[in-house]
């Protein structure tokens, strides 16, 4: 450690801590994780899951890790310095994100995710704080110290992963999942880079089933048998939704960008698509296009009508109409994933009002008139009873950045932590 000088703190976190530190002999600066347990051989820390997943996962969107080093039993990993996280990136902006830039973002994430999959590994807690960046330019994937091996073997806990970006099988205690819980966590993530707003704030674990219901629907049985099966088995009944188009919650995201977070955020996993099936969807293709065609198609076009013997006779008073290639038969329509709508008003309605009423209310006016919740917001910035008792049309819905991405390690004037836990709320006492 000797040919490192600490300059401050990064973070601290349930493992240890990070530190800031530049190289002697080159100057560069790089970030040391300080481990917090000790460890008494060599063996013992390279069986890390951190160290095993690192060694074998060299990508450009996979933050690097430069060495290991074990000084007095204490572990420290030195990896290469990045400016941020997303999660600071989006705090300390004041204007929304382009869609040129969301979907720039959203690719390199897909690159080092399908990057990570197809070697065998998933993450387990992809969330803003574990994507590091340079700036909207640069982003990789950090933080591998819940990450597991495809192949290990079940069962896993059923206890990672921050909760606002869980993935539902999680939530409902199963214990085979695998890398669609990445998925799950990419498409909440993608809908937070659009409005930075989390998609699903609970504040429990029943509270974020119950938002991702508000948004999603009420899951088909048919849909998800195992989904039912897990909520039977915590004797849990889902409460009835009718879907909400993620269109109307979020408005600056082009059809492209719904169709591809729709299919991310499907609630059966098996249904998810890989992140390189993600990659190869319209909403990335747009680089390829030009005036609407695509650029190979539009030059294959050209060497055609070139080989026609009036091609240069009249060329300019001849227009051509082009007719796009039928999509492959391969390729996935995302438009099946999305699941049977509720259409009977009595099935989306019942449990939720008595049958003598007269004048009968949807679930979600129900739910919004009796919690208060707003989609993308926690519940727990709905603050003063005096607030409460408004009307529906008059509460104050809109609450800034600032509040809402508060520090969830700032202490307020009582002593107590934030609570706004949902970010940091996994234990790695319950880690197998």
């Amino acid at each position: 450690m000797n040919r490192y000088i600490t300059l401050h703190q990064l973070g601290d976190g349930t493992y240890g801590s990070v530190h800031l530190a530049q190289r002697v002999d080159t100057g560069e600066k790089v970030a040391i994780k300080r481990m917090k347990r000790k460890y008494y051989s060599w063996d013992e820390a390279m069986n890390l899951r951190e160290v095993k997943s690192l060694k074998k996962l060299n990508h450009a969107n996979v933050v690097k890790l430069r060495e290991v080093i074990r000084e007095n039993d204490t572990l420290y990993f030195v990896f290469e310095y990045m400016k941020e996280n997303l999660y600071q990136l989006m705090k300390d902006r004041e204007k929304l994100f382009p869609e040129s830039v969301v979907r720039n973002m959203l690719y390199q994430v897909l690159q080092g995710l399908a990057f990570m999959h197809r070697h065998g590994f998933f993450h387990r807690d992809m969330k803003p704080e574990n994507l590091l960046c340079s700036g909207p330019e640069l982003v990789k994937i950090a933080d591998f110290g819940l990450a597991r091996e495809v192949r290990s073997r079940p069962p896993y806990t059923d206890y990672v992963s921050t909760r606002w970006y869980r993935a539902p099988e999680v939530l409902l205690h199963s214990t085979t999942y695998s890398c669609p819980i990445d998925i799950w966590a990419v498409g909440c993530i993608m809908a937070e880079l659009y409005t930075f707003r989390p998609l699903f704030p609970g504040n429990s674990e029943i509270d974020q089933i119950f938002k991702i219901c508000s948004v999603l629907g009420t899951p088909d049985k048919r849909e998800w048998y195992e989904g039912h099966q897990l909520a039977a088995n915590m004797n849990f009944k889902f409460p009835q939704f009718k879907r909400t188009p993620l269109s109307t919650l979020i408005t600056n995201a082009s059809q492209e960008g719904i169709t591809l977070m729709e299919a991310m955020l499907h609630w059966n996993p098996s249904k998810r698509p890989t992140a390189q099936h993600c990659l190869r969807q319209p909403y990335f293709q747009v680089g390829q296009r030009l005036s609407g065609v695509i650029l190979d198609d539009r030059l294959s076009s050209l060497e055609r009508l070139s080989s026609r013997n009036h091609f240069h006779q009249n060329l300019s008073a001849r227009p051509v109409a082009y007719v796009p290639p039928q999509a492959a038969l391969g390729e996935r329509d995302f438009s099946e994933l999305l699941g049977p709508k509720i259409v009977s008003d009595l099935k989306e309605n019942h449990g939720w009002f008595e049958e003598n009423q007269k004048k009968r209310v949807s679930a979600k006016q129900h739910y919004l008139a009796t919690s208060r919740y707003i989609v993308g917001q926690s519940t727990n910035l709905v603050n003063s009873e005096q607030n409460q008792k408004k009307p529906l049309s008059t509460r104050q819905d809109f609450y800034p950045s600032t509040k809402l991405y508060a520090s969830a390690n700032s202490l307020n004037t009582s002593g107590r932590s934030s609570r706004l836990h949902g970010r940091t709320d996994w234990a790695a006492k319950y880690l197998k």
